[in-house]
């Protein structure tokens, strides 16, 4: 399904958050259950599943990630994100610098404040990895594509190291 087209919107990566979200709130009102409870059954299963649609499209076109995957996805190309191997070396040694900076926080001396700077540091760059996804999703040629699809592959990497970070500060927060 092509979430954009829901929406009404244009396909691109910078979308008009507050149009988005207007559309949504509208497009809510037109299919929520609630507004079918008197209909007939096949109504209700319709309803249920065009709403299943606005809310399963509102939460892919709000996030940066999820909506450059669904661009990327509109035009053919398969991201493969488990199966397709790496084939930047740099950012391969970064990944195992970045986990082991993760490791070591914990023996750091001051482990939240080590942890602090490596999520400041991941911050970095997954605003720089997203303004470059920008520009490489308004073109729509094949390099430019498949450059996109793998910076969506190590934005991944990104937001799970950031998550991975989340839960060891909130564990030594509990402290």
């Amino acid at each position: 399904m092509n979430y954009f087209a829901l929406f009404n919107l244009t396909p691109s990566f910078d979308v008009d958050k507050a149009a988005l979200a207007a559309t949504y709130q509208q497009l809510q009102k037109l299919t929520h259950p609630d507004r079918f409870a008197t209909a007939s059954e096949r109504d209700k299963l319709i309803a249920l599943q065009k709403n299943a649609q606005v809310n399963d499209g509102y939460q892919v076109l709000k996030t940066p990630l999820s909506r450059a995957e669904h661009m990327l996805e509109l035009r053919g190309v398969e991201l493969q994100h488990e199966q397709k191997t790496m084939q930047d070396g740099a950012f391969l040694m970064q990944q195992m610098e970045w986990r082991e900076q993760l490791d070591d926080a914990q023996h750091a001396s001051d482990p939240l404040t080590a942890l602090e700077s490596l999520d400041d540091e991941v911050a970095a760059d997954i605003k720089r990895l997203l303004s470059e996804l920008g520009g490489f999703l308004e073109q729509s040629d094949d390099a430019a594509n498949e450059n996109a699809a793998n910076l969506v592959r190590k934005l991944k990497f990104l937001f799970k190291l950031r998550h991975e970070i989340e839960i060891k500060e909130d564990a030594l927060s509990d402290f």
